[in-house]
């Protein structure tokens, strides 16, 4: 019966099939994590007034299992939010202000010869906590960022030849100032594309400013925040998450958004294969976070900016001309229809 099928329906048929995992999020398992995801945002949201919406990203970052770069003006809260992040998970934690002369080993660690013991211990660095603050990465030298690519992608650390596994769940928020260029270094596009989100926060609104403004007494809103989960309870939700079902019209859409960003004639390198693979992840995060075991195209184009536009890298005549990657961005997404039904299975 299958070989009678036509090759684009037995293409959308497979599609669906590994989409569909042996145990898929359940409507009741879905509103859980939005209860809990509710509960985590409610927190963080007492150290970061206004900003619900980035408060979300970045919680999305964590249950799907990424780094969050975060890139604005100066006193805009964004070791705010990274601490706060860190302060509502019951989990290790480290700081890491980057300078230029820090070095690789002051991230991940050392290997020291124990004269007592009569051998080489390896002493981890602070890489090694669940929740990574790395604070102004952009000012440490590319061989010290470089140094982030490994333990990003993998979870691990490799010194002298010895892999170490990093805590679980493991994240790194990055923060960055993007006006300030006196003593920093750009981030390469192979480090950008380790980052799940690239956001901003903006500054507060009217309202929140002035409720901060109460508050000036109060110097670090996080030291009163109270852990919500711990980090075994941030895996469970992360699988809650990564279950979440995900129709192959609604992959479909994903991989033409990546294949268009690749054709645009003012775009000099489009969207990787692991660019696509975030988008569905953070997807299945967002949905499970609205109390849905499904993924619908609105989930993608809600997130397609915060996850692909720094994946993009426009060509020198754009550029000069004052075009973006989130304008290119979306002008492909306003041209590409989104699914209005589910493919057949």
């Amino acid at each position: 019966m299958a070989e009678q099928l036509a090759p684009e329906r037995r293409r959308e048929r497979r599609m669906t099939m590994t989409q569909t995992p042996a145990t898929t999020t359940t409507a009741a398992q879905a509103q859980h994590f939005a209860d809990s995801f509710g509960r985590l945002v409610d927190n963080v949201d007492q150290a970061v007034l206004g900003k619900e919406h980035v408060v979300r990203l970045a919680l999305t970052c964590l249950f799907s299992g990424g780094h969050l770069l975060l890139e604005d003006f100066p006193g805009t809260g964004k070791t705010s939010l990274a601490r706060a992040l860190a302060a509502t998970v019951r989990a290790s934690h480290s700081r890491i202000q980057f300078t230029p002369d820090l070095l690789p080993s002051d991230v991940t660690g050392v290997t020291i010869f124990d004269q007592e013991k009569r051998e080489f211990v390896f002493h981890g660095g602070p890489i090694f906590s669940s929740v990574v603050l790395a604070d102004e990465i952009n000012r440490a030298s590319p061989k010290t960022q470089s140094a982030l690519l490994e333990v990003m992608e993998e979870g691990r650390v490799t010194v002298d030849g010895v892999p170490h596994d990093v805590p679980q769940p493991f994240i790194v928020l990055a923060t960055q100032n993007p006006i300030e260029q006196a003593g920093t270094y750009r981030l390469p596009e192979a480090q950008l594309d380790r980052f799940l989100m690239r956001t901003s926060l903006g500054y507060p609104d009217q309202r929140a400013t002035i409720e901060i403004l109460a508050g000036s007494a109060i110097r670090d809103r996080t030291a009163a925040l109270a852990p919500v989960v711990d980090g075994h309870e941030v895996l469970q939700l992360a699988q809650l998450a990564a279950n979440v079902y995900v129709d192959g019209a609604v992959l479909e859409y994903v991989a033409h958004i990546a294949e268009a960003t690749r054709v645009a004639p003012e775009v000099a390198l489009g969207v990787s294969v692991r660019g696509a693979l975030s988008l569905v992840r953070c997807a299945k995060t967002w949905a499970a976070s609205r109390g849905r075991h499904y993924v619908i195209p609105d989930d993608v184009k809600e997130l397609a900016e915060p996850v692909l536009a720094h994946r993009m890298v426009l060509d020198a005549e754009a550029e000069f001309e004052g075009g973006t990657t989130m304008g290119s961005l979306q002008k492909i997404l306003g041209e590409i229809a989104p699914p209005a039904q589910r493919s057949e299975s």
